[in-house]
């Protein structure tokens, strides 16, 4: 049952005065449940409980919390169809998307689960002692990560279960050993309740102490106030850039700073190379329609900017995808802010001199978004920087090159993206090995002759980039490595072994790879 409570650990809380509405975007109705917003005292409640839990689940062993990540997984499932339905009816998201999307979080929680179990995630680095060097003894000095402390997170508009209340960000920080609190958005409030108890069910059947988890519901003000909390010592958020830079400034603004780990946007540039361009122009059409239209462009890989060698070929692309973006009917978007947006900045962009628009646009509803492809010539796109800025849905904005100079000037002033695409044959890539080198400096993923759309969930995934893509490029927010965000190292110099952790122990009782004195061992 759904009752718009905050969960401060496991306690339900309704101290607020303010009062939010959750809507379904197909028809604009609003659900009968009332949502109360934390108030000031609720969050000091829930970070505090948080400092006190983290003295007990920092010590925690990895098969404890694998077992917690994985009971978490349990629940989710458990809660079936009410969750599928309610996720669906928030988002605006057909049933398989949801179903996969639950798939997904299920697994991202399960591979940490996996991740704590194989114990090598901990980096043990062992240099031992050598007290007759001269002419300076060499200290023991032991070194492996441990974690931080309590960690917000905030929902993400786009996945409302993968990047959520129990997302990549939640899994990765409670494998690590912090309690996290989330701050549910706003456009999925039940689907964040029924969530947040999954997660204390499992907290309560597995033992772990309360605080690990909770969870508060409101806006920018609560957000701000989590940040500034003096017993949070980092964030995950994933939305758009100007949210994540005005988090990011009130967690430089504390007297003692940290660290936002925010994915902040990209429009995912497509780089289509002249030989591929005149061999496969209807097919690459097809495809990258498919791409820019996928989840009605709500997605943060979403290929937005397109850019090629002005040719025939080129036209009969722009044409055949302008053709394919047309047939798609306008779809539902994650909300009406989200809608409303879309079209506005949409309008901002073909409304330039220096842009043109291949199609008209159709009728909308006030939640829908229909998909649109625009050009610009590589001389006016260079000038005018807003033309580089994200446009949050299906819209793709082509810029023709006239030549392989003017690429290679268009790439080099792009900002960092999450994602850049090379569709080329092997003559393209030979042919244009700078432009190439000039996109891999500016992404986190670059990939040959596919979309960007679409993210494995894997230990070599690097779901990041250079900013403004995010926040910090060495990080990635999809992927076991997501753990390392939330993570530091620490040395021990001398320490007598039974005062060690175990991962640093000679005995090596829990049987991970090592570095010992320059090698990779178990030993």
């Amino acid at each position: 049952m759904i009752t718009g409570a905050n969960f401060i650990g496991s306690t339900a809380s309704k101290e607020g005065e303010m009062i939010l509405t959750a809507f379904n975007p197909a028809d604009l109705t609003s659900f009968p449940e009332q949502f109360y917003a934390a108030d000031m005292d609720e969050i000091q409640a829930a970070t505090q409980l948080a400092a006190d839990a983290f003295a007990t689940y920092k010590s925690t062993t990895p098969t404890q919390r694998a077992n917690f990540l994985e009971t978490i997984a349990d629940e989710i499932i458990a809660l079936g169809d009410e969750l599928v339905k309610r996720t669906c009816q928030e988002s605006g998201l057909p049933e398989g998307r949801i179903m996969g999307e639950r798939g997904r979080t299920c697994n991202q929680l399960r591979s940490f689960a996996s991740l704590l179990k194989e114990g090598s995630w901990v980096n043990a680095i062992i240099d031992t002692a050598q007290p007759d060097r001269t002419p300076v003894p060499k200290p023991d000095l032991r070194k492996m990560q441990v974690p931080i402390g309590p960690v917000v997170v905030f929902g993400a508009s786009n996945f409302p279960l993968a990047f959520s209340t129990a997302g990549g960000d939640t899994a990765s920080e409670l494998a690590a050993g912090n309690p996290v609190i989330v701050k549910g958005h706003e456009s999925h409030l039940g689907t964040n309740e029924l969530v947040s108890r999954a997660i204390l069910k499992a907290a309560e059947k597995t033992g772990m102490p309360d605080g690990v988890f909770s969870m508060v519901n409101g806006g920018v003000e609560v957000g701000q106030a989590l940040v500034k909390d003096p017993d949070v010592m980092a964030v995950g958020f994933t939305g758009s850039l100007k949210a994540g830079k005005a988090l990011t400034k009130a967690a430089n603004e504390r007297d003692i700073p940290i660290p936002v780990y925010a994915e902040m946007g990209s429009v995912n540039p497509v780089v289509i190379l002249p030989e591929k361009l005149a061999t496969d122009t209807n097919s690459l059409a097809k495809q990258i329609a498919v791409s820019v239209t996928l989840g009605v462009g709500q997605f943060c890989t979403n290929p937005g900017l397109l850019i090629s060698i002005d040719s025939k070929s080129l036209e009969q692309f722009a044409q055949a995808l302008s053709q394919a973006l047309e047939l798609t009917a306008p779809g539902v978007m994650l909300n009406k802010g989200i809608a409303e947006n879309y079209r506005e900045n949409r309008r901002r962009r073909i409304s330039n001199q220096a842009v043109t628009s291949t199609s008209e646009v159709g009728e909308e509803k006030d939640n829908e978004g229909q998909a649109l492809l625009a050009t610009v010539s590589a001389a006016d796109f260079m000038f005018k920087s807003h033309l580089h800025e994200e446009v949050f849905g299906p819209f793709a904005l082509l810029v023709k090159c006239q030549n392989a100079t003017e690429l290679l000037g268009v790439i080099s002033m792009l900002e960092g993206q999450l994602t850049g695409t090379v569709m080329a044959t092997e003559s393209d890539l030979k042919d244009h090995a700078p432009a190439i080198e000039a996109l891999q400096s500016k992404v986190g993923r670059i990939l040959l002759n596919g979309v960007p759309t679409g993210v494995e969930v894997c230990a070599a995934m690097h779901h990041g980039g250079p900013f403004p893509a995010t926040s910090d490029a060495k990080f990635t927010s999809v992927g076991t490595d997501a753990i390392y965000r939330f993570t530091r190292p620490i040395c021990y110099q001398n320490w007598p072994h039974n005062a060690l952790p175990a991962a640093l122990q000679n005995g090596n009782s829990l049987g991970i790879w090592r570095l010992v004195n320059g090698e990779r061992t178990k030993s």
